[in-house]
């Protein structure tokens, strides 16, 4: 599991700010109560005082141990003291010390060298943001996946949407429960509105929760900002070569609606084939059916999928206004 340094550079940034803030909003508490109960700041500058004392004991060689632990004993009664006195002035009796939004490892991120899981979270909620910002993650969920809305009548090929989609769906729920760096790579095949995108989601949105990084996009747009990156214009674009390829899971939606040119065949059979070879997982989603993708597309693409990925066929009418 890894994320793109980016967003561990953003969260960063995000506890650092917040441990800041706390920071600062202890001190401002301070300096109000202080100015109001002057017993507060002595016993302050007798606390001050006694730190400055410890630290400095450890530059002397010889055994210490003793004059520090009355040095603490000291400071911890004056700590309870300070205590008693704030809350008899209607204070709490930590009104001093800064309110940590976790204050496990007060905002730091890392216990005794181990992430926090503050920390693991805020890593899931900004992928998860990553993510919103491309595409309605929010709405798409194996819960609100409606099969009531796929018609019950069999179609030509003697397939009955509603069973089909039902059984799509926990197959579907299934792979996001149990994804793995070993997941295999899927294809959703079908007609629009049946449903591909909206699964491609619920499982981007178990995925997440389950600490892996996720890349989503449609085709077009992943090609369109690797050719701008390519050529060196990568200041405004979402999708960078290393964050496509790297990323746990890799979701290319509407695969077909890219420019059908050269550069793009040659885009996606890089990115198939390297996420293939670094044994990542991918799931590809589209409104072709394979006869139409074998045309369309080299056939070092299709003999790839072929070969490598799940096939999942959605079957009936668009359901998007049932």
């Amino acid at each position: 599991m890894s994320y793109p340094k980016e967003i561990y550079l953003r969260a960063e940034r995000i506890l650092e700010k917040r441990r800041d803030n706390a920071v600062m909003d202890a001190q401002i508490r301070s300096d109000e109560i202080k100015s109001e109960l002057p017993e507060i700041e002595k016993i302050q500058n007798e606390l001050s005082g006694i730190g400055l004392e410890i630290s400095q004991l450890f530059f002397y060689k010889g055994n210490t141990q003793e004059k520090v632990d009355e040095l603490r004993a000291k400071s911890k009664a004056l700590t309870d003291k300070r205590g008693q006195i704030l809350l008899r002035n209607g204070y709490p009796e930590n009104a001093m010390q800064p309110e940590y939004i976790c204050p496990v490892c007060e905002d730091r991120g890392f216990i005794g060298g181990r992430i926090c899981n503050c920390h693991r979270q805020l890593l899931k909620d900004i992928m998860r943001d990553e993510i919103k910002r491309v595409a309605p993650l929010d709405d798409c969920t194996f819960d609100n996946f409606d099969t009531e809305k796929y018609d019950t009548t069999s179609d030509e090929n003697g397939i009955i949407p509603r069973e089909r989609a039902e059984k799509i769906l926990v197959a579907a729920h299934r792979y996001a429960q149990n994804f793995s760096l070993s997941s295999k790579n899927l294809l959703f095949l079908g007609g629009p509105g049946l449903g591909k995108t909206h699964l491609s989601l619920a499982i981007v949105n178990v995925v997440i929760n389950r600490g892996f990084s996720v890349c989503y996009g449609t085709s077009q747009n992943i090609c369109e900002d690797l050719q701008s990156e390519q050529f060196g214009r990568d200041s405004d674009i979402i999708y960078k070569k290393r964050r496509v390829l790297d990323s746990d899971l890799l979701v290319i939606d509407d695969l077909g609606t890219e420019i059908d040119n050269q550069y793009s065949i040659a885009t996606l059979y890089n990115i198939i084939n390297s996420r293939i070879l670094a044994k990542k997982p991918t799931l590809i989603n589209t409104n072709y059916d394979f006869k139409v993708l074998e045309s369309k597309y080299d056939k070092r693409i299709t003999s790839r999928i072929t070969g490598e990925y799940v096939r999942m066929l959605f079957a009936g009418k668009d359901i998007r206004n049932s």
